[in-house]
């Protein structure tokens, strides 16, 4: 369900808060190059007003080329929150989601986007903080032939739209194991593939490890017709090793679906996907759902709180970040929302030929050590002052 906070928009309130004659010299020192917003077109207006969502365009800048035409890109970052309460029978939340997020996906189409992805574990609420198998289990579905894949391919064969889908999949070949996974379906409706959840916390209420372990995929890149793209779930953009993993592959744009709450990583939100996108020289778009979520029995994580029933409020504020620090307005703390962010692949490269971060890179010099330390026996590389060693004495 939605939260109204006291700070909805921290891009908004600091850009109405600050005099106009020094808001543009702030804005390009905390937010980099300007992202200009762009006209949202009537026809997606009138379906986010009528999904009760908010929607923002904006256009990432890029010098034209003299040999190469711009690859132009939409890419559609969609938050929300879910439809009916927790109590409610799991074949109607599941229903109530899935007519919501058609009518966001549809949102996100009419303004043009070409890519879009879809929050963590969007078919359900984020039930994993009880621990509780019954009845969330249930929602775990083949990624191939699940009822989930079939709604949101049904869309991207409509609108030739890449469509990434995080879910809880169920692996029919594999006894039935469960995985954090996001499904990749192409423009044609087909499916791409896969991938499943590197990084699994073990903080607060994230009590993932209940349901599923670390996943098996590597650092996937997917080629679609609109350039290649990967997808870095939740936990895994505290782990720079595991966006630059990606990058390696050749990704141009990674997505971070992702589900977490206030008072615990919102500090953190706003740096570690343009982090990435600066490090590695691609575009990232940070996805995070809103609302907060009460479920019916009280929980606890093992931190000295007392038992409670709400995981905490999901703070949104999605983005997208650009390889030259770029980084968009966010939207809401507390609404639903659709992102739609013109990008232009081109300057991946533009800016590797500029800052040369893939060039200047050691890759063998971290190898060797990450091998040395993958060992039993491994010993850190300390050179101690000869002082401390005659103290010790």
């Amino acid at each position: 369900m939605t939260t109204k906070l006291a700070l909805s928009n921290t891009f908004e309130t600091l850009s109405s808060s600050v005099p106009a004659d020094k808001w543009e010299e702030l804005r390009k020192v905390l937010y980099g190059p300007a992202t200009p917003a762009c006209q949202v077109a009537p026809e997606a207006q009138a379906a986010a007003d009528k999904a009760g969502a908010e929607i923002k365009c904006y256009k990432v800048n890029c010098p034209p080329e003299q040999l190469r035409p711009p690859r132009l890109v939409k890419v559609a970052a969609i938050q929300n929150s879910i439809v009916l309460p927790t109590t409610a029978p799991l074949r109607e939340q599941y229903e109530a989601i899935v007519a919501k997020l058609a009518a966001l996906v549809e949102t996100a189409a009419l303004a043009g986007a070409n890519v879009i992805c879809l929050q963590e574990a969007w078919t359900g609420p984020f039930f994993f903080c009880t621990r509780e198998k019954d009845p969330w289990c249930e929602l775990a579905e083949c990624p191939k032939t699940g009822p989930s894949f079939h709604a949101m391919a049904a869309l991207a064969k409509k609108h030739r739209a890449v469509i990434v889908s995080p879910i809880l999949e169920r692996d029919l070949e594999h006894c039935g194991v469960i995985w954090n996974t996001a499904v990749v379906i192409s423009h044609t409706g087909n499916y791409i593939g896969k991938h499943r959840k590197n990084h699994i916390p073990r903080i607060g209420d994230f009590n993932e490890a209940t349901y599923y372990t670390e996943g098996d995929t590597g650092h996937p890149v997917f080629e679609t017709v609109y350039g290649k793209i990967a997808v870095n779930i939740c936990y895994g953009r505290h782990h720079p090793l595991n966006w630059h993993a990606f990058g390696l592959n050749g990704a141009e744009i990674v997505f971070n679906p992702s589900a977490t709450v206030n008072g615990l990583s919102e500090s953190m939100w706003a740096v570690e996907a343009r982090n990435a996108a600066i490090a590695n020289s691609y575009y990232t778009v940070a996805i995070n759902r809103v609302g907060t979520e009460t479920f019916p029995h009280a929980f606890t994580s093992g931190d000295g709180r007392p038992a409670h029933k709400e995981f905490g409020h999901f703070y949104g504020s999605s983005y997208v970040a650009s390889p030259d620090s770029a980084v968009t307005p966010s939207l809401s703390r507390d609404k639903d929302g659709v992102l739609v962010v013109e990008v232009d692949l081109n300057l991946c490269r533009q800016i590797k030929d500029r800052w040369m971060f893939s060039t200047t890179q050691r890759p063998h010099l971290y190898a060797e050590k990450l091998a040395e330390y993958c060992e039993p026996d491994f010993q850190p590389q300390v050179i101690s002052d000869p002082v401390l060693k005659k103290a010790k004495l």
